[in-house]
């Protein structure tokens, strides 16, 4: 059996994708090869020799030490685009929040006691707003969430400008044609009377929205954040909002700095907060486990590259490793080296780590294992 811990609660969907043959699960397992979590964080989390993969139920995996996994091996999962729907529906609300104060007239309808219809007939002008149709949009990150709130937008008649410097084939496939393609952020920031952020929070986005940029935006524009706290400079927001020059900002990640603030509306971490999403990612995260931990199959890793074959024959290795010259020789070497036949093989990289998936028709003996496994800059192999 293949013990796999549970860190959260899993939806029952995704873990009935676990075969109950196959797959042990549990939240009180202790040394697991593969761990399930959606918002625990496991930085100060001891990993055992077993483990092999920690999937992650969505999309941030800023509760996962990422780079400390890569060095010991173990392949780290996210569900990219299993919560998107949840976020954009939250994204197109939010942009309704942003321009109608919505949330301050419900705020206020709430105080009232007596003579109710009388005093909203004469208190409503104080919420008074804007629509959105006819508006420019800009979106910074066109990937699996981005893209459905620009066509979403889109079709509510906005103006739709977009910006990602790294977008995937397979999501301006998905794009609609009508959205003009901006080739930097400062384009979106001079054209765009709502902002909305769809990026990742990494050494390049953090802070992103800071004086300077705000500097280059139009005046009153409403700023909408359901990617990361950490990619707004709070400080230099709260400056804009007092000056005007940003009229509204919309969270979805409430600091001590943001809540009960004029001018910022906080939503309490609701973008993927759906049953469905929890269901979608749920499944995926399970699909990915399995087929990493019975076929070595790579799908959606963070720290290490996409790799998948078909299993041709009843012996794989799958060796974890340092992007660096004569790894691939090294490995068929030492399988050769055995007089054993190489049927198949992949090998992938991503930064500074790689992977190679090799089938032999033959089962590789563990002394040749470990002698793989014993050579300069490998990290691991997982004999299947």
């Amino acid at each position: 059996m293949k013990n796999i811990k549970t860190m959260n609660k899993i939806a029952k969907i995704g873990l009935d994708e676990l075969d109950k043959n196959i797959f042990n699960i549990s939240d009180d397992i202790e040394n697991p090869e593969g761990i399930m979590v959606r918002s625990a964080s496991l930085h100060d989390m001891e990993f055992g020799s077993e483990l092999k993969a920690i999937v992650r139920c969505g999309a941030g995996v800023n509760n996962i030490p990422t780079d400390k996994c890569a060095e010991q091996g173990i392949v780290v999962f996210n569900t990219p685009g299993a919560n998107a729907n949840g976020v954009k529906e939250l994204t197109i609300a939010s942009l309704l929040m942003a321009s109608r104060k919505i949330t301050d007239g419900i705020n206020w309808a709430n105080t009232l006691e007596t003579d109710v219809a009388k005093q909203v007939e004469k208190g409503k002008s104080a919420f008074g707003g804007c629509e959105i149709m006819g508006k420019t949009l800009g979106v910074i990150g066109l990937g699996a969430i981005g893209g459905l709130v620009a066509n979403a937008a889109k079709s509510l008649g906005m103006k739709v400008i977009g910006c990602d410097q790294f977008i995937t084939v397979d999501a301006a496939w998905h794009l609609s044609r009508s959205i003009n393609k901006a080739s930097t952020y400062d384009e979106i920031y001079k054209e765009a009377d709502y902002i909305t952020l769809h990026v990742p929070s990494t050494p390049d986005t953090r802070g992103m929205i800071n004086a300077e940029a705000i500097a280059k935006m139009k005046d009153g524009v409403k700023i909408i954040n359901l990617s990361r706290a950490d990619l707004v400079n709070v400080a230099d927001l709260k400056a804009a909002l007092a000056s005007g020059k940003v009229s509204c900002y919309v969270t979805d990640f409430p600091t001590e700095e943001t809540i009960n603030c004029e001018g910022i509306i906080t939503t309490p971490h609701l973008g993927a907060s759906t049953s469905e999403s929890e269901d979608n990612c749920a499944v995926m995260a399970a699909q990915q486990l399995s087929d990493f931990l019975l076929n070595g199959n790579i799908k959606n890793s963070v720290n290490y590259p996409s790799i998948e074959m078909p299993r041709t024959t009843a012996s794989r290795l799958v060796v974890l490793h340092k992007n660096v010259p004569n790894m691939i020789s090294t490995i068929t070497g030492k399988i050769s080296d055995e007089g054993i036949n190489i049927e198949h093989m992949a090998n992938r990289s991503k930064g500074n780590y790689a992977c190679t998936m090799v089938d032999t028709p033959d089962e590789v003996s563990d002394e040749t294992v470990n002698a793989i496994a014993d050579t300069e800059n490998i990290i691991r192999v997982i004999k299947f």
